[in-house]
């Protein structure tokens, strides 16, 4: 393979997930495998994974602020008890064995496939005011934990919560953005301290994930609540089939 291949790979593969990551969530199952499959052991795919899932987020949170949809008063609020389970999350991923990491890996998506299922289609206000509650609270507490832990899929957890809380899904995917970036930044410290990043190929999946969180961002906007919920029903289904073969 020459030298550059990976990194082209790594750019188309990361501008991919970084439109599918922005609109829903799960491009991360995508990306994981492929870092490994560079050769890449698992704890340090998973901590330079997260070189992408930052730059798309901060290109998303950008994009999202600019159409004036980003509610930042809520969406700091609920990152403080994400920041405080990535911390805890994180620690436990530099302790794991890469055969743990793939079988965690494997079940996540079994979980994930499950749930358009519980999630019935429903309209909401797109005017309406997020509500805070102890379950809001904790749940976000929750996705800190799975995002410093694996962040694949993190963004399907975070949209069910924001949804719980009265977003509409254009809304909740601007908190998502703003969550998701906060909490990596922190578990992208603890991975990089503890020298579980290879920066040359992540900032290769980077620039391809922030290029497709700006067109990401633009079909948000555009097409509205019920089109980003069919995307998240498909991607999901997706993934999980994705996952059923690797």
């Amino acid at each position: 393979m020459p030298d550059w291949l990976p990194y082209l790979i790594l750019a188309v593969i990361g501008f991919v997930s970084g439109t599918l990551n922005v609109i829903a969530g799960g491009g991360s199952f995508f990306t994981l495998p492929i870092l490994i499959f560079l050769g890449l052991p698992a704890t340090v795919a998973n901590g330079t994974n997260r070189i992408g899932v930052l730059m798309q987020n901060a290109g998303g949170v950008w994009g999202f602020h600019r159409h004036r949809v980003l509610d930042w008063k809520w969406g700091v609020e609920v990152s403080v008890p994400a920041l405080a389970g990535a911390a805890l999350g994180t620690w436990a991923a530099l302790h794991v064995s890469d055969v743990a990491f793939r079988r965690i890996l494997a079940g996540v998506m079994v979980l994930m496939s499950i749930w358009p299922i519980l999630s019935s289609p429903r309209d909401i206000d797109s005017t309406r005011t997020p509500k805070g509650s102890f379950i809001v609270t904790a749940g976000f507490f929750v996705v800190g934990i799975y995002g410093g832990f694996l962040q694949a899929g993190v963004g399907f957890l975070v949209l069910a919560l924001t949804s719980m809380a009265g977003l509409d899904l254009v809304r909740g995917n601007a908190v998502k953005a703003l969550s998701v970036l906060l909490l990596t930044i922190l578990s992208l410290a603890i991975f990089a301290s503890n020298d579980r990043v290879n920066w040359p190929l992540g900032l290769a999946l980077g620039a391809g994930n922030l290029s497709g969180s700006f067109l990401g961002v633009r079909l948000i906007v555009l097409k509205g609540h019920r089109w980003v919920r069919a995307v998240v029903t498909i991607a999901i289904i997706v993934f999980a089939i994705r996952l059923w073969f690797f």
